[in-house]
């Protein structure tokens, strides 16, 4: 018997890949291979066969786990079998009615109806080749929309209008839908419309609102925390001042305190996003940012002179002093 190649060599996937990693490598795959595109070809239907018996398994939860438990030494691998499903997504061979194999077959539905649509110009499984007539039972694509948002609308949540197109009855349909945002989405979160999406004799699709966040002139976030970067002057750094600063929903009062450092972060707590689940809120991040300035006038730098001839060594040029002696003293 040959050698079986690994499940997820197979589709060019790590182990840790998502089921939307997986369905994306095999239809890539299956498009390539198909035996409908390389008619005659025995090692691209050998080879069709291979990536559909590794997403069979590894787009089933249950399948998944087993395998990754157990690998080909598992029970059933003996038969030259595949132990985790009925042979693959097609039981009928190539060219036949497409259907998914035994009560995990759920998962290819929707990439099938993709793969065969590219193939045969809009015609699903079942239809009979080209131009062939969809099953009555062929449920309606979902559809994406890409949501933009201000991560202030992100933070608070908000309702939004969207228009979108989608197929109903074989025509084009203009539709606007308005959309709940809960407060504190992330980047690429998906809100889920069920019902939404293309009509087909079979059901309607869903449409799924994908959240794009754009870029804030200030903020940037961190899971639930948001970063703010804040220049003070190196007078200030040194003396202590206090400032005014916005937040994502208002505006706030932060201190200084005197031998501030460029890198301090000054807190503020719960300024941040709301945590997932509802648990309190994540944190303001203030990053100080000492500003020195390009040019000095002629009284600024006596003064900087007389000041230095009095000062104290600074804390981290002490501390980087006593390294370097250390570093020195260890190469002799």
């Amino acid at each position: 018997m040959a050698t079986k190649r690994d499940y997820y060599s197979t589709l060019n996937v790590s182990r840790s890949a998502t089921p939307e990693e997986l369905k994306k490598s095999f239809r890539k795959l299956a498009m390539q291979y198909h035996p409908d595109k390389n008619p005659g070809d025995k090692k691209a239907e050998e080879k069709f066969k291979e990536i559909t018996e590794a997403y069979d398994v590894l787009s089933d939860p249950k399948k998944r786990e087993a395998y990754d438990q157990f690998g080909f030494a598992g029970p059933g691998f003996n038969t030259g079998e595949n132990p985790f499903g009925g042979g693959g997504p097609f039981r009928g061979g190539f060219g036949g009615n497409a259907r998914s194999s035994g009560p995990g077959g759920d998962p290819f539905q929707d990439v099938f109806g993709d793969l065969f649509g590219d193939l045969f110009g809009g015609a699903k499984p079942g239809g009979g080749g080209p131009g062939g007539q969809r099953k009555k039972n062929t449920r309606g694509a979902d559809l994406r929309y890409t949501l933009n948002l201000t991560l202030e609308e992100a933070a608070v949540g908000c309702e939004k209008t969207i228009h979108f197109m989608r197929q109903n009855s074989g025509k084009e349909e203009s539709k606007k839908l308005n959309v709940t945002v809960p407060a504190g989405v992330r980047e690429g979160q998906r809100l889920k419309l069920s019902g939404e999406g293309d009509a087909a004799p079979g059901g309607m699709g869903d449409l799924y609102v994908i959240i794009n966040l754009q870029e804030h002139p200030l903020f940037k976030r961190q899971e639930a925390d948001i970063q703010l970067d804040l220049p003070v002057s190196y007078i200030d750094a040194i003396l202590g001042t206090s400032a005014e600063i916005p937040t994502l929903t208002g505006k706030a009062e932060i201190r200084v305190p005197p031998g501030t450092h460029t890198g301090q972060i000054l807190r503020l707590k719960g300024k941040g996003f709301p945590k997932i689940g509802g648990f309190g809120s994540g944190d303001m991040l203030i990053r100080v940012l000492v500003d020195i300035p390009e040019k000095i006038n002629t009284e600024q730098k006596e003064l900087l002179k007389q000041l230095s001839v009095n000062s104290e060594e600074t804390p981290l040029v002490r501390s980087f002093r006593e390294k370097a002696a250390q570093v020195m003293r260890s190469r002799k």
